[in-house]
């Protein structure tokens, strides 16, 4: 099956999350620019990245499910774009330097995944738990003046996020929201400031 997005043909498969409003929320609020370094983390079918490599200048997209990246590799070919790369990495295992911007389309579902489609879901036990690890780390990965952007629910509670990005030493924003059903999807954006303050 294919799915056609702002120009783009994207392969899908069972076992990797399908992009839905989540996914089109943050793809029409990127904060990629002209020559950015940008890490897509959780990249599923790769849609976003492929989006950001339109104007970065490479896009790295990682992935814990090995089928998503593979999906993500068939799709960026598929679309003629070369400039990103796709590795299997939980959070950011495999990643190393740092990035302009980072996106992360977080799991909030509470449980344990039990298929590799779940990776894209299950947060944890309370939701919450990728998205704060993720939290904690992502400081290390950003440059001076860069923009992480999360995509979560209200379910996992998003004062929660916010409090943490600020004690991380970012400064939080809501960006985009949109109601879907019996939850709020929110887009936060969280700068690193360029001169330490």
């Amino acid at each position: 099956m294919l799915l056609e997005y702002q120009g783009l043909r994207i392969k899908l498969h069972p076992q990797v999350y399908e992009p839905a409003e989540d996914t089109f929320l943050l793809a029409q609020n990127l904060a990629v620019k002209e020559g950015d370094l940008a890490l897509d983390v959780g990249t599923g079918t790769g849609i976003i990245a492929l989006l950001m490599a339109r104007k970065a200048r490479w896009v790295l997209g990682v992935d814990l499910n090995p089928i998503a990246v593979e999906l993500a590799r068939k799709n960026a070919e598929l679309n003629n774009i070369s400039n990103v790369e796709f590795r299997v990495s939980d959070l950011f295992e495999n990643v190393s330097g740092e990035f302009d911007v980072i996106t992360f389309n977080a799991p909030y579902l509470p449980g344990e995944p039990e298929e590799p489609i779940d990776l894209a879901l299950v947060g944890g036990e309370r939701g919450r738990e990728v998205l704060d690890r993720f939290i904690e780390e992502v400081p290390n990965y950003l440059k001076p003046g860069g923009v992480v952007q999360i995509v979560q629910s209200s379910i996992t509670g998003v004062e929660e996020t916010l409090k943490r990005l600020e004690k991380a030493g970012l400064r939080a924003e809501i960006m985009a929201s949109m109601h879907v059903f019996f939850e709020d999807i929110v887009l936060i954006n969280a700068s690193m400031q360029a001169d330490g303050a």
